[in-house]
């Protein structure tokens, strides 16, 4: 019988191939890797960190080839938007930020208005088509996402960018370290040092 931490570590690598090979969040691809290996629903579910470590395993052994070149292209496409919505004090996060993603990632970058009708507003004014709804932001408190899609010319496909939408008092508390002591998210600047660093990851 597996330990919990073996059943944990099981659960992870499972978790990690639906994640770069499907784009599923981390949060999907750990309830699926469940059910995949026929384990009790209440099983325990790795953190966030292992899944994370796991992640970078799997690009390793299986992407090592395509990943570098396919984080490029999202990394130039959300600054891309980042210039765009200047205005906002644009920041990047989750795996485009972190150096995980893959073509089937999806870019979230947070946005910090005076007033969080702003972005919605400017994305009337340029005539950008996008989708309401809502997501959780670091704090487990559901803010406004409008979700755009957007063309990669390099990648040759769409790509979803989902724009968190924060008052600016926010901004403070989303640059605070992470459990690993990183930044958790990154303003333009940060991107494009990112991207002028051998490989942009």
């Amino acid at each position: 019988m597996l330990s919990r931490d073996d059943t944990a570590a099981e659960i992870a690598a499972v978790a990690a191939g639906l994640v770069v090979d499907e784009g599923q969040d981390y949060a999907a691809a750990k309830r699926a890797a469940v059910r995949q290996l026929g384990l009790p629903p209440r099983t325990a579910l790795p953190d966030n960190d292992l899944l994370e470590a796991a992640v970078r395993e799997h690009i390793a052994v299986f992407c090592a080839d395509t990943q570098p070149g396919e984080l490029r292209a999202l990394r130039e496409l959300a600054l891309v938007w980042m210039d765009r919505l200047q205005a906002f004090r644009p920041h990047l996060g989750g795996a485009v930020w972190h150096g995980t993603a893959t073509r089937h990632s999806d870019i979230h970058m947070h946005l910090f208005c005076d007033d969080p009708k702003q972005a919605e507003w400017a994305l009337i004014d340029h005539r950008v088509d996008y989708h309401p709804g809502t997501a959780s932001d670091w704090r487990g408190d559901a803010v406004q996402a409008l979700t755009v899609r957007t063309r990669s010319e390099a990648l040759g496909q769409w790509v979803l960018l989902h724009l968190l939408v924060h008052d600016h008092d926010a901004q403070r508390g989303a640059l605070k370290p992470d459990s690993q002591g990183r930044k958790p998210r990154g303003d333009a600047a940060a991107v494009r040092a990112l991207l002028a660093t051998e490989g942009g990851a």
